[in-house]
């Protein structure tokens, strides 16, 4: 986190204190599997009831509850955040407050698209839309993405569409000079994910079949551009230049909605194309 004056800091470990005190005040010790013994005076769990749960000292747990100025580690906060049924917005709250960044969110995979995603992909036709996950995979697409970009049933992914379906490399504008950019920013992708081996899954069967990927991959180029255009050749339509805007779906992590716009009066001006991915 960014540095904060004294001031804030006394600020944020008051919150703490609040926050961890109310946590335990609403859990009771069936709650979390422990038998109750003699009556409460209190209630909720004891500090010591959290720290057993947590697996860390009672003495560490008290200076943590009452705000004292100790060093905390992400493993300890996860810890403490199960002990105290935490939830994934409650989790990320304790990390902020304890001074540490929260990590990002994991998306589940296997969830279905609702309805009201699948309108909006179709609302937004005759222009192309796309819904993708953290991998580029294709979660969803309208007909104008099919018309437009050379998708078929095929394309599951976009990285791989990019470098394998000979459709879309036909119709991308400058592809070659594109590459290095679709390359370099999926990177910046992976690198927020460690360890995560699904990347590597990919970036490996991607590899086996694509040398021009491998070769750029090899680069260990990074970049992230934010707002983007997209120029393809279509072959009845000729040329068209799209603002490309991508905006993430807040409840369901890492899932992102990529909206083409057609850019006004430049139809037949050369455009030099770069992407904040490759769809």
């Amino acid at each position: 986190m960014t540095s904060e004056s004294p001031e804030a800091r006394r600020r944020r470990r008051e919150q703490l204190r609040d926050f961890l005190r109310t946590c335990r005040a609403r859990l009771t010790p069936g709650d979390v599997g422990m038998a109750t013994a003699g009556r409460r005076r209190t209630p909720g769990l004891r500090r010591e009831e959290v720290a057993v749960l947590a697996g860390v000292g009672v003495s560490w747990y008290t200076w943590l509850e009452q705000g004292r100025d100790i060093n905390v580690s992400a493993e300890v906060l996860d810890a403490i955040g199960r002990a105290l049924r935490l939830t994934e917005p409650e989790r990320a709250h304790l990390y902020l407050l304890s001074g540490l960044n929260p990590p990002r969110p994991g998306g589940q995979p296997g969830v279905p698209v609702g309805p009201e995603l699948r309108r909006l992909l179709e609302a937004w036709a005759p222009r192309p839309a796309i819904l993708r996950d953290r991998y580029w995979n294709l979660l969803a697409i309208n007909d104008a993405t099919r018309d437009v970009f050379g998708y078929d049933d095929t394309d599951h992914n976009c990285l791989i569409s990019f470098f394998t379906n000979a459709r879309y490399r036909g119709m991308h504008v400058e592809w070659a000079s594109v590459a290095p950019a679709v390359v370099a920013a999926f990177r910046a992708n992976a690198a927020h994910h460690p360890d995560d081996p699904e990347y590597s899954r990919l970036v490996d069967d991607l590899s086996a079949v694509s040398p021009e990927f491998a070769e750029l991959w090899a680069l260990h180029q990074v970049g992230v551009p934010g707002q983007t255009v997209k120029a393809v050749r279509h072959p009845e339509a000729g040329e068209l230049f799209f603002d490309v805007t991508t905006l993430e779906v807040t409840d369901h992590p890492d899932w992102y909605l990529e909206l083409y716009n057609p850019r006004p009066g430049v139809e037949g001006r050369p455009v030099r194309s770069e992407v904040a991915s490759p769809a």
